[in-house]
């Protein structure tokens, strides 16, 4: 398929079988630059082949870094800290998670680099971070607009005699970015890094994961709440050995939600009670719409009430603010239930790939629903059968918008999704899986 192809869903009768999830995308991007950065060889297995891993692969090996394939799905880093190539232009495409991450190890390091993307990568805000390197003396200029990529770093002057202060309230890539390049810092300076963040940190489920994965690699991160973390002067990241990526927690939220609504049993297999990701909490969203969730170490399976039965899922209203990305699929499970449901706490969905507040609300309208929407939050109205639409799907260049549409095909009328091809970015194969559970 090329960009301007579609995909045409029949309306859709069940779902039921077992699901393999790729590697999660936040912990291979993570994983990926903590390798390329510690003393050692790390290996790195059920690593996600992407679109977004591999702009972080194609970055690391720009600047120096080795990199051996072992098989289809894990390879060798052997780590160096600095990096090895001191100049370098860089191109991250939409990648949040690689372009934010090397923007801070970057920036500690004694190098000339040029970071840039795709034009919605320029319109997604990165001053909170670039003002907070700078306090630790990076120098860090913009190339376009102020407080947006593209950026330009240059050798830094490191140093600060107090706390470096980072906002938490757009984006925690932000904070991640600064503590994973911490260790960099220190070992430039011999000083501890403190770092406070203003305000209240969103999606903090996605630091417990930098933290987690930080600390695999041999640095343990002092944290004060979630206001106050320090890096210690000693810190080095060692390589771990063997480092095996879990399942894309994110990715499992469609899969789970074809369980609650085509009937199940769904079984998910990548992720489970031992994961490390706050996705998981979807399955609580789930159980509290009715859904009947069995938890595996690394597992989960899922039934549920069959909608082309005109049975429904009971409505929510629900703060979203700490698993932003499965809060889409909540958005596209709404339309199946006996009542308005209330998505709260969404500020951050405005400046992801796309600004999918709006295009969820967009994409729901074209359907038949009644949206109401505002800053940080949307308002879904549930369609009787009889009121659906048929609808061409916009999918923005966004990921996320094919994957949580595909669920509207469990409506009484076809639909299309358009560029489907976008799901590269995470899950390359996904409409191929899909279409292996489903029935029409």
């Amino acid at each position: 398929m090329t960009a301007d192809t579609s995909l045409l869903l029949q309306p859709l009768v069940s779902a039921k079988g077992d699901v393999r999830l790729p590697g999660s995308k936040s912990i291979s991007n993570r994983v990926l630059l903590l390798a390329a950065l510690a003393q050692g060889t790390t290996r790195v297995q059920g690593l996600l082949d992407s679109d977004d891993t591999r702009v972080m692969l194609d970055s690391l090996q720009e600047l120096g870094v080795s990199l051996t394939e072992v098989d289809i799905d894990s390879l060798d880093i052997d780590g160096s800290c600095p990096f090895p190539a001191q100049e370098a232009e860089l191109f991250l495409g939409n990648a949040g998670t690689a372009f934010r991450p090397l923007t801070g190890a970057l920036a500690f390091m004694q190098g000339n680099f040029r970071l840039s993307g795709v034009p919605r990568m320029h319109e997604r805000p990165i001053g909170d971070l670039v003002d907070a390197l700078r306090q630790a003396g990076a120098h860090i200029d913009y190339q376009g607009n102020e407080g947006y990529p593209p950026l330009a770093i240059s050798p830094p002057t490191l140093g600060t005699d107090g706390p470096v202060r980072i906002k938490g309230s757009v984006s925690s890539q932000f904070l991640t970015s600064l503590l994973m390049a911490g260790p960099i810092y220190t070992a430039a300076t011999g000083r501890d890094l403190v770092i406070e963040v203003d305000g209240v940190l969103i999606s903090r489920p996605y630091i417990l994961i930098t933290l987690n994965l930080m600390a695999r690699f041999g640095v343990d991160v002092k944290c004060e709440g979630w206001q106050r973390f320090t890096i210690p002067a000693s810190a080095v990241y060692r390589a771990p050995g063997v480092v095996a990526v879990e399942g894309d927690a994110s990715s499992a939220s469609y899969f789970m939600a074809l369980g609650a609504i085509g009937g199940g049993p769904m079984h998910i297999h990548g992720v489970g009670s031992r994961s490390i990701q706050g996705d998981v909490a979807f399955a609580d969203t789930l159980q509290t719409m009715g859904a009947d969730i069995t938890w595996h170490e690394n597992s989960i399976e899922v039934s549920g009430v069959n909608v082309a039965k005109g049975e429904r899922l009971k409505a929510f209203d629900e703060d979203f603010n700490l698993i932003p990305d499965a809060a889409m699929t909540a958005a596209a499970l709404a339309l199946y239930a006996d009542g308005p449901c209330t998505l709260r706490n969404i500020g951050s969905w405005r400046v992801k790939e796309t600004d999918r507040i709006h295009a969820m609300a967009t994409e729901l309208r074209k359907l038949g629903a009644k949206v109401e929407e505002g800053s940080d939050w949307l308002r879904v109205h549930p369609l009787a059968r009889e009121d659906w639409r048929e609808a061409s799907i916009a999918t923005y260049d966004d990921h996320r918008m094919a994957m949580c549409f595909s669920l509207a095909a469990f409506g009484p009328k076809p639909i299309v999704i358009e560029d489907p091809e976008c799901v590269s970015k995470t899950f390359p194969d996904y409409f191929s899986v899909f279409q292996g559970v489903v029935s029409a």
